[in-house]
């Protein structure tokens, strides 16, 4: 089989950043990589799933929310993937930038964790997703959009 071209990005130089992985017409995959690659201790699961039901609830009740296509975690567990269409990067930039700070603060329920609602509804992790969310938005004041290129 044919090497897809997200295992073609030398993994062991990727920083925790934003970044472009891939252009479809008006469709951008963004990798919001959260931590280094082999490195650092991956992201806990209770914490993905956390982030991935406060941050996609957030951007689909964003003013971008027709643009957003898809936000879910990365199976190597360092960060996400964020698909949008019809935005810029720095749109998106920003749009990612006020997202985490939302997860790093919010104090309310998570959204979306009923049996009915959730297919693994008891694995969620507030704290936990609050703290990454708060070492990433640190870490994401020194992104700038010219850097989004892998």
């Amino acid at each position: 089989m044919k090497t897809i071209e997200s295992f073609l990005v030398d993994h062991t130089v990727l920083m925790p950043g934003v970044y472009v992985s891939r252009i479809d017409g008006d469709i951008v995959t963004y990798d919001l990589r959260l931590r280094r690659p082999n490195v650092e201790p991956v992201l806990e699961n209770d914490s993905i799933h956390t982030i991935e039901h406060l941050f996609a609830t957030y951007v689909r009740n964003s003013a971008h929310s027709g643009n957003i296509i898809y936000f879910g975690p990365m199976g190597c567990r360092t960060g996400f993937y964020f698909i949008v269409r019809g935005m810029s990067n720095a749109e998106v930039l920003v749009l990612v930038k006020e997202t985490v700070a939302f997860i790093a603060e919010y104090n309310g329920e998570i959204p979306g964790t009923t049996a009915a609602e959730c297919g693994n509804y008891r694995d969620h992790s507030l704290p936990k997703a609050k703290k990454d969310a708060q070492r990433y938005a640190t870490e994401l004041k020194e992104i700038f959009v010219e850097n989004m290129q892998y």
